[in-house]
């Protein structure tokens, strides 16, 4: 009876310590998570852009599709930088993908551009608008593990770990990312304040120096006007 309740203790502390690991696993993959799912509507003939920041070298994945779409009208999808350089572009676009990396820390758009065909504008009513749907992943969730572990040919196992290593490193990342942007924060304050300090003591003695030449500059003018000795 005793060497029962002895393993049947064992197999339940095993459950629970399972189960702590498992929401230990989830918990550390749900923290990195970056996707953007959005849907919209975009005139016929309009323009809509979405923008995003994205860190250096994060890998980006985006999926769109249009809806709604006539013969009389195309929409065109263009994703830039900040500078205006092209990563991406289709023509007359329905559905399809997009991927790419940046060299810095930036922000991208993705824009959205409807218009009427030439050779139709004019005939009949404008369409309704039109249904747009972009979804955007960034990061560890961006990458095909699928094809990684045919490719490495992984276990189910050794591709989990893959995952939790990736998570593990898009946290060291952002730690060490949000680490730069606290000193050059903190530079930029210490900085600032030191400018102000001097401001303030160029201010007074500037202040100072004009309250002394008034002094000197009415004595000398009581004394020529000889209301003073």
């Amino acid at each position: 009876v005793s060497t029962q309740s002895t393993g049947q203790t064992f197999q339940h502390y095993f459950k629970r310590i399972n189960l702590r690991m498992r929401s230990a696993f989830l918990s550390l993959a749900l923290l990195p998570t970056v996707v953007l799912a959005i849907s919209f509507k975009l005139n016929a003939e309009g323009t809509r852009c979405i923008k995003e920041e994205v860190h250096k070298g994060v890998l980006v994945v985006g999926e769109f599709k249009i809806e709604g779409l006539t013969g009389s009208h195309d929409v065109d999808i263009t994703v830039t930088d900040s500078k205006d350089g092209k990563l991406f572009s289709k023509e007359k676009a329905e559905s399809g993908k997009f991927a790419f990396t940046l060299d810095d820390y930036d922000m991208f758009s993705v824009c959205f551009k409807g218009y009427g065909k030439d050779d139709v504008t004019g005939r009949g009513p404008p369409p309704k608008d039109l249904s747009v749907t972009l979804s955007i992943k960034r990061g560890v969730e961006a990458k095909a593990y699928n094809e990684i572990s045919k490719a490495e040919k992984l276990k189910p196992m050794e591709l989990e770990l893959k995952k939790l290593e990736d998570l593990a490193e898009a946290i060291v990342n952002d730690f060490q990312y949000m680490k730069s942007r606290e000193k050059l924060m903190r530079d930029t304050n210490e900085s600032t304040n030191s400018r102000v300090l001097w401001f303030s003591v160029f201010s007074m003695a500037v202040l100072l120096g004009l309250a002394l030449w008034q002094v000197f500059y009415l004595k000398r003018f009581f004394k020529a006007k000889k209301l003073i000795e």
